[in-house]
């Protein structure tokens, strides 16, 4: 049955028969403390033979009757209805005496080991008492939890989907409606709670013509009820228009609107369950649907589909459509997403259907009740206008009238001229000069607006023209109202319309200034008004004698202001006046119930009213204590407990892992940190037990937050019983330190004697599994059998992987790199496994340590100690990584310092300390490499370290210069030292071969090595003052945090003094060093030549590939002493290994903050170097830098009008325009079509001028490659990509990909610590764009050049092939 809210006359008659009458809610009476558990329902009183002795079921309780109008909701009484879900066993609901008669026990008082033993594993979990990451409530462990008994239970809750709420398949197979609304906050969404909102009746004027008046038809009675815009229409004063607003009772939805897209919206709650309640909270035994739970969804029902239909009026759909050509102006160039909002005029519907308005859903997910609202629609004045001519009228009172008597008399003044146009048919013009209207309305620009509106003509007549008597006045001439034309139709409704509104109007303005009026004969008026707000309240259950607006457990004000839970109402669906404790018990639950997917995010504000209780000074409820006891031991966690659980685990900028918890990490990584953090909190005699739980704990919340069913099956296999190393060792009765074969034999023996424990034995022995990393005793576990000593199933061509150390960031993806690299590797063999002792013990003369230097300098004593060392701890590990049968290796501590600090950061370091005893060194003194160059400069494989202990300094070719000296085949310039303030890369040391640059307007900038020139300056720079030690923010294991190029050059640095021959042959580290043996300067004019290890490449913005990067380091424009100077560099020679730096750190210079940019940078597997050589065509060149330019001008154009501080400018634009069209209500004079017009004008020239910027970028972008399109002489071949995952430039977590070479080139390895995998090439070249995870380094090798040998593993089966 269909109850609707009917016409107005039937509405007043209910609203006169069952007014609400408010009362002071009285504190509630404390309850008796529930027993715990549920009870059968034949046993919920008495069993049959007590029954029979006369212990009866309570009567039910007496409601009142309620005549329930087609404005409310309906009310039934009906058996509760059954269900098959296990929360719907009956609760207890009180043991208080029923009438005279006693109910019998129900369970006996002695009878305790039935109760139930849910919770038993709280001690385990003890997340109220013993959560690391989370503060205690200070009755945490006081309140009386331990219950088993639920707090409410409510209809349709499903046990396996509340306790999987993380499975998304599993909820797809639900078809839950999403987040819900509480009736209260409901009722703040259907009309402003500040406005009023009226019902209105009209009667019928009693007027009549007076006097000699041309024939007219008056209005009837039907026109006078259709000036109301429908029956279920309310007025609002505030807005001076109407709102339309209609609930029902009844399992059928209004049909949705043609333009409403249900896929973009939840789905709808289940119909054949709603249809099995007609309302909430009828039934008051059925305690599970304390209030309605209402889900949202806006423009959904077509009023116009509706019976009876509402439309529009004819003005007004003239005015909308007006509004709505500002709208789709706005929108031409993408078609916006306006469908939803009614402003494509239709144009999508099919032919002859035109949409009414379009009406948010409200659908209670429990019972039959639903309703529809409209947003306000303005009146025939716009409210502006009206607050304006009310305003003017209180301001500028006639003489002899109170304000308010001022006010009234205008409005009655505008219905007068209405009635005796409408009634009186009264067609005579209007003085606007006239004494009695300028005194009683008042002629103004809004009075010329309103007067506009209602279809008045502004007329000029002049008498006696030409003459000293003329005189021109103004009049107002009527509108045609007759009824025998549109025209007339319309005008007659909308003077009808305006008549309703301005008297219910001046009603409502007379209530509220009754006092001010009281001397005051005011006009006869003909609208009654009735307020609306309790009515509709009541219909959707928000009224305050259903749901108190007060709680005598905590200052419900207090919460109302307390700005952290601003957002927590919204969440939850309910508003802090009504929050008492079962409001917002049913309100989480609900909400958990139809959204299982965000459970986290209710628990996480239902949490947060728990604690704002609590800091506000209250105490919450035993129901809030028992219900977050029952929550937390069902494994419910905060997004707080999320941030925490990933720090335990080890993420974060202080975690080990010094990386942050993105989405794309994958499940592998975040399970074997699990792991890491499980072994860790064995290795913690004293808080073992409690730390291991703290991980678990971790891993699940972690796990259930990503919705992993991988990860979840992991945990339940891996947490059972899990117990830690010494109690498994406990267990099984062995000690430590035996192998495992007597641990299997002990195992065994215990499974026999005791078959029924046999699940503790395993988790011993799964325990000592893990501790040991035993891949022995995992096998047994798996398979049942003992393999006997076996090694490793790690594939015997796969190379081994290495374990992390602790915080030693790259270094593990730079040890394997260096180990692809055949004569690198080659190199420090024969330092495997030197005595340190007989290191030591090595001495060197004065004249030793003078034939050698390494970067430009001296070496000294310490320096060629700790190199050898360091060499030979690195020579250990390659020797490990090709005869190990383990899956990784652990390289030493003290590799990983010789690599991580430097010789001068050991030296700053003791110095800190108070110095140390360095007798024995030798001060490092700078000196230029002599000019020797190698006869094979191309037989280098790595590039050499930069000479940055050296200053190197940027000058400027200008006429000044004149000065020059030739000195061991240089030719130098002396030129005045550069500003400190210059932001050229080549500033910090990065070496370069810098050329004779093309003619150009902009100054060209040379590399110029001081050290080397043997001439006065003109000018010479002040010596820098020297440097505070800083701390990075980044803190590493060892040392202070470096970038990998310059931990790279530090270990090349090492592995060149190693290998350093000091027997007294001659100097031949150029000729024989491993990094030396490259190419050396040769002379040039105007020319400087140096070494290089890396290029650096800027990364700050997208779409750029890896030859626009080497452009902008080659070719750029840079600040030089407060002037743009052009610095332009060639290569004179290249390496056989080529590597190239993605500088990802970026500093934003309005936050003053560095970051990495996450910018996709395009490479493929081969690079060109040609156009970049000495050597280069000097046409191609000149012509791909004029392309270059236009190139780089029009993407910095791009840039500025989609990236820069206010940009986008297109969304800017669209957004204005948005806004200015959706404005129905808010009249702003100053925007008219013009305005609109011009903004999207601008709007559609920028988005074609991005169209056209994006167009010629691609085509200079084809044209540059064009010609270079024939230069591939000089290929390089990529070998290896470094990769950094984090959004932080100053921590997170590196791998390392390796190109299989020569034997498989199409297949690459991931290098991810201690896991090796095979990886196709798709994923190394894959486009990063919106993942954190992208490539920082990057390594070519010469094509067809033996450099890189990925694989390198020791083979039996070759020395089977000897013996054979």
């Amino acid at each position: 049955m269909d109850n609707n809210s009917g016409s107005s006359s039937s509405s007043n008659n209910n609203n006169n028969n069952n007014k609400s009458v408010r009362r002071q809610p009285t504190p509630p009476v404390t309850e008796v403390p529930k027993a715990p558990g549920t009870v059968p329902p034949e046993t919920f009183y008495a069993s049959a033979s007590k029954s029979s002795a006369g212990l009866t079921p309570p009567p039910l309780p007496l409601r009142p009757k309620s005549s329930a109008g087609s404005a409310y909701t309906k009310v039934n009484i009906e058996l509760p209805p059954t269900y098959d879900t296990v929360f719907r066993e009956p609760q207890l609901v009180s043991e208080d005496t029923i009438g005279t008669d006693q109910v019998p026990a129900l369970i006996p008082a002695d009878d305790h080991h039935n109760w139930p033993t849910a919770e038993h594993r709280w001690a385990e979990d003890n997340w109220g008492k013993n959560d690391a990451w989370n503060e205690p409530m200070p009755w945490d462990s006081s309140w009386a939890g331990g219950t088993s008994q639920k707090v409410m239970d409510l209809d349709a809750r499903d046990q396996e989907e509340e306790t999987n709420w993380w499975d998304a398949e599993l909820r797809g197979t639900r078809n839950r409606p999403g987040p819900g609304l509480l009736p209260p906050f409901v009722a703040e969404l259907l009309h402003n709670p500040e406005h009023s909102l009226f019902s209105v009746s009209v009667t019928a004027p009693d007027i009549r013509p007076t006097g000699d008046v041309s024939p007219f038809i008056p209005p009837s009675h039907d026109e006078i009820l259709r000036a109301v815009p429908h029956a279920n229409t309310y007025y609002c004063r505030r807005h001076n228009g109407w709102v339309f607003l209609q609930w029902k009772t009844s399992a059928i939805i209004p049909p949705f609107a043609k333009s409403f897209d249900p896929k973009q919206h939840p789905p709808l709650p289940d119909q054949d369950r709603r249809k099995r309640t007609v309302a909430c909270a009828d039934n008051s035994f059925d305690k599970s649907k304390k209030t309605h739970h209402f889900h949202s969804y806006p423009k959904a029902v077509d009023s116009g589909q509706l019976n009876p239909a509402f439309h529009r009026a004819p003005w007004e759909v003239a005015a909308q459509r007006k509004q709505k050509r500002r709208k789709i102006t706005s929108v031409n160039l993408d078609d916006y997403a306006f469908k939803e909002l009614d402003v494509k005029m239709n144009e999508d519907l099919p032919e002859g259907h035109v949409e009414g308005e379009l009406l948010d859903l409200y659908v209670c997910c429990q019972c039959s009740v639903y309703c529809i609202v409209s947003e306000a629609m303005p009146g025939v004045i716009a409210p502006k206008y009206a607050e304006d001519f009310t305003r003017y009228r209180f301001e500028h009172p006639p003489i002899g009238r109170q304000p308010e008597e001022s006010v009234v008399s205008g409005w009655e003044t505008l219905i007068t001229i209405i009635e005796n146009k409408l009634w009186k048919g009264k067609n005579g013009q209007l003085p606007v000069s006239g004494k009695t209207f300028q005194n009683k309305i008042g002629w103004s620009s809004t009075t010329s607006y309103i007067f506009k509106q209602l279809g008045f003509e502004l007329i000029t007549r002049t008498e006696a023209p030409g003459t000293p008597e003329e005189k021109t006045d103004e009049f107002l001439s009527p509108p045609n109202t007759e009824p025998n034309s549109p025209e007339g139709q319309e005008a007659r409704m909308k003077l009808l319309r305006f008549w309703v509104e301005t008297n219910a109007y001046l009603v409502d303005y007379q209530r509220r200034f009754a006092s001010a009026l009281k001397h005051y004969t005011p006009h006869p008026l003909y609208v009654k008004i009735d307020g609306a707000r309790e009515m509709y309240q009541q219909a959707i259950g928000a009224h305050p004698d259903q749901i108190p607006r007060s709680s005598s457990s905590y200052p419900l004000g207090s919460l109302a202001e307390y700005v952290p839970l601003l957002q927590t109402w919204k969440t939850l669906g309910i508003t802090p006046t009504t929050c008492s404790p079962d409001i917002l018990i049913f309100a989480y639950l609900a909400q958990c119930r139809c959204d299982p997917a965000n459970t986290i995010l209710y628990f996480t504000h239902f949490y947060a009213i728990i604690a704002a209780i609590q800091s506000l000074g209250g105490v919450p409820s035993q129901d809030l204590q028992t219900l977050v006891f029952e929550e937390r031991s069902r494994g419910r966690f905060t997004e707080d407990d999320l941030q925490n659980a990933a720090a335990v685990l080890g993420f974060g900028k202080d975690g080990a892992l010094r990386l942050e918890l993105e989405d794309d990490i994958e499940d592998n990584f975040l399970a074997e940190a699990w792991r890491t953090a499980i072994k860790n909190a064995w290795r913690d005699a004293k808080d073992c037990t409690q730390l291991q739980r703290d991980a678990n704990d971790a891993f699940r919340i972690i796990a259930q937050s990503r919705g992993s069913k991988k990860l979840m099956k992991l945990f339940s296999e891996s947490s059972k019983n899990q117990m830690d190393p010494s109690r498994a060792y406990s267990v099984l009765e062995v000690s430590a330190d035996v192998d495992d074969e007597l641990v299997l034999t002990v195992f065994m023996m215990r499974v026999e004697e005791q078959p029924h424990q046999s699940d503790k034995w395993r988790e011993a022995l799964r325990t000592i599994a893990e501790v040991r990393d035993s891949s022995r005793l995992r096998y047994f576990l798996e398979e049942g059998k003992d393999p006997g000593d076996m090694v490793a199933s790690t594939r015997a061509d796969l190379p081994r992987g290495l374990n992390q150390l602790g915080n030693t960031c790259y270094l593990n993806s730079l040890l394997q790199y260096f180990y692809t690299i055949k004569e690198l590797r080659e190199a420090v063999a024969s330092m495997a496994n030197v005595d340190v002792k007989a290191l030591e013990d090595e001495k060197y003369s004065e004249d030793d340590l003078k034939r050698h230097r390494v970067g430009g300098r001296l070496i000294t004593r310490r320096e060629i100690l700790r190199s050898k060392k360091f060499v030979s701890h690195l020579a250990d590990l390659f020797w490990q990584l090709q005869f190990c049968e383990n899956q990784a290796v652990t390289p030493t501590i003290d590799l990983a310092k010789l690599a991580l600090v430097t010789s001068r950061d050991e030296e700053e370091e003791e110095a800190d300390r108070g110095g140390t005893d360095s007798s024995n060194d030798t001060d490092a003194t700078l000196v230029e490499d002599g000019s020797v160059r190698s006869p094979d400069s191309n037989g280098s494989v790595l590039g050499k370290r930069p000479r940055d202990e050296q200053r190197m300094d940027m000058d400027v070719d200008t006429p000044m210069s004149p000065i020059t000296e030739e000195k061991n085949g240089y030719v130098m310039i002396s030129q005045p030292s550069p500003s400190r303030g210059s932001k050229s890369p080549r500033l910090h040391g990065e070496s370069s071969s810098s050329t004779m640059p093309l003619p150009s307007p902009v100054p060209d900038v040379e590399m110029v090595n001081r050290e080397s020139t043997q001439v006065e300056e003109q000018k010479k720079a002040p010596p820098l003052p020297t440097r505070k030690p800083t701390q990075s923010d980044s803190v590493m294991m060892f040392g202070k945090q470096h970038d990998v190029s310059e931990c790279m050059d530090n270990c090349m640095f090492q592995i060149e003094i190693a290998l350093l021959k000091f027997d007294g042959l001659g100097d031949s580290d150029t000729q024989n060093s491993v990094v030396k043996r490259r190419r050396h300067p040769r002379t040039s004019t105007h020319e400087k030549e140096d070494l290089f290890s890396h290029l650096p490449v800027n990364v700050a913005d997208n779409g750029f590939d890896i030859y626009d990067g080497l452009s902008g380091y080659f070719d750029d424009v840079v600040d030089y002493e407060g002037e743009k100077a052009r610095m332009e560099v060639t290569l004179v020679d290249l390496p056989p290994l080529l590597q190239i730096q993605l500088q990802r750190a970026q500093f934003n210079r309005e936050t003053l903050q560095p970051y990495k940019s996450q910018a996709y940078v395009k490479f493929g597997e081969t690079i060109y170097m040609d156009r970049f050589l000495d050597t280069a065509d000097p046409g191609k060149r000149a012509r791909s830098k004029e392309v270059q330019a236009e190139l780089n001008t029009q993407r910095e154009r791009l840039r500025l009008l989609t990236q820069d501080k206010h940009a986008p400018f297109p969304a800017s634009l669209k957004s204005t325009l948005d806004f200015l069209s959706k404005q129905e209500t808010l009249i702003l004079p100053d925007v008219d079509e013009e305005l609109v017009a011009n903004i999207s004008g601008e709007q559609d020239m920028i988005e074609a001028e991005i169209v056209e910027l994006k167009d010629m970028i691609l085509k200079l972008k084809e044209e540059l490659e064009d010609i270079w399109k024939d230069d591939t002489s000089v290929a390089y071949e990529l070998t290896s990509v470094f990769i950094h995952r984090g959004s932080s430039p100053s921590f997170g977590h590196y791998f390392f990909y390796s190109r299989h070479v020569p034997e498989q080139p199409d297949n690459w390895f991931k290098y991810n610590d201690n896991q090796v995998t095979e990886v196709s090439k798709n994923e190394v070249l894959a486009d990063t764009t919106g993942l954190t995870a992208n490539p920082y380094l990057l390594v070519f090798a010469k094509k067809d050049r033996d450099i890189v040998r990925t694989v390198n593993r020791f083979d039996p089966m070759a020395l089977e092939d000897i013996d054979t």
